[in-house]
């Protein structure tokens, strides 16, 4: 019998569940504010299209928030299992930004998520509204502490190191919140996340006026959440630019090793450039970079374009006079394929929302052919891709520290991944573990994308009726069964049965946009 090592399958099985709940999580974190926008311009403007972007969007948002609570919950199983000896170090300094995501963040967006599920109809309207906006801080509130807890891990503060205990003890829970990894990183992380959720309204309200022929009250709802959506999505991007190179500029002072690895730059060179592409193997040879940019990777490291940056050669022997002999380089095809995905993807969703305003700008209407439609509904994947081959580039350039040591901080609060495995868990075990966990993860993506695909087609009428079932058996309605909105106003409708224009494709019904 052959001897099966439980370090990479554990990398293996924690890569797996954590990327594949990371695309859940940026879908939630922004539609959950895009869904209170909605709810709160029917608040104020009293328009039934309002109203149905409200549920149909909050259908979708609670469909993917579910999920994603169900697929992070075994991540908390792994630290204690498969990777006991990194809970055993960090845990007084790791656990307590996951204690108050937990205690404070979660449990506020879950209590007034479920008020605001079944609070319509009977709750207040203001204080219906102001649930779904506590909900969306809570959101975004939880990010914040998980980022706190990612970038400790990436640039240890707020702690010392006890030779008695062998452990990383926390000192002050303020620096840990404060890093200035976390300050960077978190307006990086929102923004991805405003974007795909911009995107993917853009992109289903697309889908609908071009394909579903919408009754005239879903028309105007759904053009205009396009509009938003691509608006957003534009303004999203600049942010992800902005924040972006911030934090680039940080990670070379905190990490050289990560910056020359984004660039596979093998040797120290003066005003480095920033290649598109490779042509060869970058983890074994050092000119393969093409279509370089001058002075860009200086730039984004240091704000000059002529600034000395230590290529991974030089980064790797200056680590192992600090550290100890060793292999400190990360798997550079990962790092340096990812940085440019996560850039490219990214751009490529800003791009297309800026080409789909022109084009709206100067046509005034939308494509009627089945590839038109098609392509709003290909282009919601990009945000999804970015944000995934971005937290890829993040953890892999780290690599081999699971913790990071800080160049200016205390040495000894440093953790190999090679020595975060837990000892007494064995590879046959993780490999079961893994496996099971992959399949398991694999049908509840086949069930949210089921889920999804249904609420997505049956349009605002199932999310309406719905709540109308939800609140009268016989699908009926009475007064006490309204839904909250605007107190001067009856703002109560029907079940949306209006079956809209007759035939789709209708020249008489395509889409005209007053600009």
């Amino acid at each position: 019998m052959f001897a099966i090592e439980a370090l990479p399958l554990a990398r293996w099985q924690f890569g797996i569940t954590t990327l594949y709940h990371f695309i859940m999580v940026p879908l939630t974190i922004g539609l959950s504010f895009m869904v209170a926008w909605f709810h709160t311009r029917w608040y104020r403007k009293g328009d039934e299209a309002d109203l149905r972007l409200t549920k149909f969007f909050g259908k979708l948002f609670l469909i993917n928030f579910a999920m994603g609570v169900v697929t992070g919950i075994v991540q908390e199983f792994q630290f204690g299992m498969n990777w006991s000896q990194y809970s055993r170090f960090v845990g007084d300094v790791f656990g307590a930004p996951l204690a108050m995501e937990a205690l404070v963040a979660f449990f506020l967006e879950s209590t007034f998520l479920g008020l605001w599920i079944f609070g319509w109809g009977r709750l207040n309207p203001k204080v219906h509204l102001a649930t779904i906006w506590a909900a969306a801080i809570g959101t975004w509130l939880s990010a914040y502490f998980i980022v706190a807890a990612n970038s400790w891990m990436q640039h240890p503060v707020g702690a010392i190191f006890n030779p008695d205990s062998g452990r990383a003890e926390m000192t002050d829970i303020i620096a840990v919140l404060t890093n200035s990894t976390t300050l960077a990183a978190y307006p990086h992380v929102i923004s991805g996340a405003v974007l795909t959720a911009a995107i993917f309204v853009a992109g289903i309200s697309a889908w609908w006026l071009m394909r579903r022929n919408p009754n005239d009250v879903d028309r105007r709802g759904f053009t205009r959440a396009m509009r938003l959506g691509l608006w957003v999505s534009i303004f999203a991007g600049l942010a992800l630019s902005v924040s972006g190179h911030f934090q680039t500029r940080l990670m070379f002072e905190q990490q050289p090793m990560k910056m020359a690895a984004a660039e596979a730059l093998c040797n120290t060179e003066t005003g480095p450039g920033l290649s598109v592409f490779a042509v060869g193997d970058v983890s074994q040879e050092c000119d393969v970079r093409s279509l370089v940019i001058p002075g860009l990777l200086s730039f984004l490291a240091t704000d000059t374009w002529n600034a000395e940056i230590p290529g991974v050669i030089d980064t790797q022997a200056a680590y192992q006079d600090q550290f100890g002999p060793g292999d400190y380089r990360p798997n550079l095809i990962i790092t340096y394929w990812s940085f440019r995905a996560m850039i490219g993807i990214g751009l490529i969703s800003v791009v297309a929302a800026s080409g789909a305003l022109i084009y709206l700008k100067f046509k005034k209407v939308l494509p009627q052919s089945t590839w038109g439609a098609r392509l709003p509904l290909a282009l919601i994947v990009t945000p999804f891709l970015g944000n995934l081959f971005g937290w890829l580039f993040t953890e892999m350039g780290r690599q081999p520290w699971v913790v990071a040591p800080n160049p200016n901080g205390i040495p000894e609060i440093r953790l190999l991944t090679a020595d975060a495995v837990s000892g007494s868990v064995g590879g046959t075990m993780v490999l079961f573990s893994m496996i099971t966990f992959t399949l398991v993860y694999g049908g509840l993506g086949v069930v949210e994308f089921i889920l999804l695909k249904k609420y997505v087609e049956a349009g605002p009428d199932a999310a309406m009726t719905g709540i109308l079932a939800a609140n009268d058996p016989d699908g009926g309605s009475s007064d006490d069964d309204r839904p909250s909105g605007p107190e001067d106003r009856d703002d109560w409708i029907d079940d949306g049965t209006d079956s809209g224009p007759d035939q789709p494709g209708d020249e008489s019904e395509r889409l005209v946009f007053a600009y």
